[in-house]
């Protein structure tokens, strides 16, 4: 993926008391950097934010955590923040998905969001794909027993590929669908991020499942 870098990106978000500079110090201790003994929801690869600003905003009893691995990208959400009321119940990692680990321990996480990640579409690249089992294997490292995965995308390729890869790897599947606007359960209390409000828009179907670990 080629980005236009964004000059003084990483200093703004150093700058941001949203972004969590040094976040394997909080490893096992993210309860208390919010404060609170709420509900952790993590954003894998949450680009500009809009789905997980509303989130926060949304639900203010759920401790929010983005993950997002270019600065360029991340700053833009840094930006929108300064529009917005403050939330106190939102951090921003600026980490790849494969540090995760060495990030949180196990159980710390409640449930985890991958939104419209990149397909990677080559054959070779398969490892890569934030729903190979290589990284379902993560997400089980800090996930609580029964905590969820939800994943929405609009490659119907990727879509079916997860869905392989999520019974391969153990996990329960507990609803799909390949048109998530038209299924009345799946996308109730929906929250559309940036790249899901341009594709349906230009009338391209979304595709959503839910599992558990």
């Amino acid at each position: 993926m080629r980005l236009r870098n964004v000059k003084g990106a990483r200093e703004a978000l150093a700058e941001s008391g949203y972004v969590e500079v040094e976040p394997e110090t909080n490893r096992g201790a993210w309860r208390e950097v919010f404060g609170n003994e709420n509900p952790i929801h993590m954003e894998i690869g949450m680009g500009k934010g809009r789905f997980l600003l509303e989130m926060a905003a949304r639900y203010r009893e759920i401790n929010y955590i983005g993950v997002e691995m270019y600065a360029s990208v991340l700053v833009r959400a840094v930006e929108k923040l300064k529009d917005v009321p403050e939330l106190p119940n939102l951090r921003l990692l600026n980490v790849p998905a494969e540090t995760l680990e060495a990030v949180f321990v196990p159980g710390e996480v409640d449930r985890i969001y991958l939104n419209f990640s990149d397909p990677w579409p080559k054959a070779r690249h398969a490892k890569r794909r934030l729903t190979s089992p290589s990284f379902l294997k993560r997400y089980e490292g800090i996930l609580k027993e029964g905590g969820l995965l939800e994943f929405k995308t609009d490659n119907r390729d990727l879509f079916a590929y997860s869905l392989e890869s999520v019974e391969q790897s153990g996990w329960k599947l507990l609803g799909s669908t390949f048109d998530l606007h038209k299924d009345p359960e799946l996308c109730r209390e929906n929250v559309m991020t940036e790249y899901e409000q341009k594709f349906s828009g230009q009338g391209q179907t979304i595709c959503k499942l839910t599992a558990v670990r």
